[in-house]
């Protein structure tokens, strides 16, 4: 995960103030490394050891979902986690469940929708960090099985019960190159378009998140989305 996600990710937190955090997967405990001891942190992760930092852990496959009765938590945060799994609406409908209410669900994973991406597939086939896996692919080993844009996570979000979702920005959203700014403009109009012709304000919104640089230009999404049912 770049430093420049987990900064944003450590951002957010610091922001929601939460009690108790359930982080999946845990990878290396970056996160609990990071974060005030007086928050309740459990783990999941299925590849890496337990940290010591953890109020509870379990090695667990998260394709079948954050077991019922694991607990309940004010955030859930899923950093560079969602690529690896081959049923995320399984996993995200679980993690609906064990959110408390007012609860939010923070995700990072990388996103194909920049331009460069994009062309890459247009030229090979595959998309960057998502190459192809003939002769590797082995049930319960580490790869990157599900390519994200910023559309196809919200609707999966939605779908698994989610609102208010927000697209938030970090350092590598911004265009490197003039020619990125070029490739991305087609696409930057098309949403735009979409803004000016909206029905609603949800069906606004979305096209404004879609057209955001975030989205077009962003190496990675970083996605906050609350339990359904919160009112403001």
């Amino acid at each position: 995960m770049q430093n420049s996600s987990k900064i944003v990710v450590l951002k957010i937190i610091e922001g929601l103030q939460p009690k108790s955090i359930l982080d999946v997967p845990s990878g290396d405990g970056w996160l609990v490394k990071n974060l005030n001891p007086s928050i309740s942190i459990d783990g999941i992760d299925l590849f890496q050891s337990k940290n010591k930092l953890y109020r509870k852990w379990k090695s667990l496959d998260l394709n079948e979902g954050i077991p019922d009765g694991f607990g309940k938590y004010d955030c859930i945060i899923s950093c560079e986690g969602l690529e690896h799994f081959g049923n995320p609406e399984r996993f995200l409908s679980s993690a609906n469940s064990c959110l408390n209410d007012k609860g939010t669900l923070l995700i990072s994973t990388p996103n194909i929708w920049y331009p460069r991406s994009r062309f890459q597939y247009m030229l090979r086939g595959f998309f960057p960090s998502f190459p192809c896996l003939i002769g590797k692919i082995n049930r319960g080993d580490h790869m990157h099985i599900i390519p994200w844009s910023f559309p196809q996570l919200y609707l999966f979000l939605k779908l698994s019960g989610f609102s208010k979702i927000a697209l938030h920005p970090e350092l590598l959203s911004e265009p490197k190159y003039f020619y990125d700014k070029l490739l991305g403009l087609p696409q930057y109009i098309y949403c735009q378009r979409k803004v000016t012709k909206s029905k609603s304000i949800e069906e606004k919104m979305f096209w404004e998140m879609a057209a955001s640089k975030e989205s077009l230009h962003g190496r990675h999404l970083i996605i906050t989305a609350l339990k359904e049912g919160v009112k403001f």
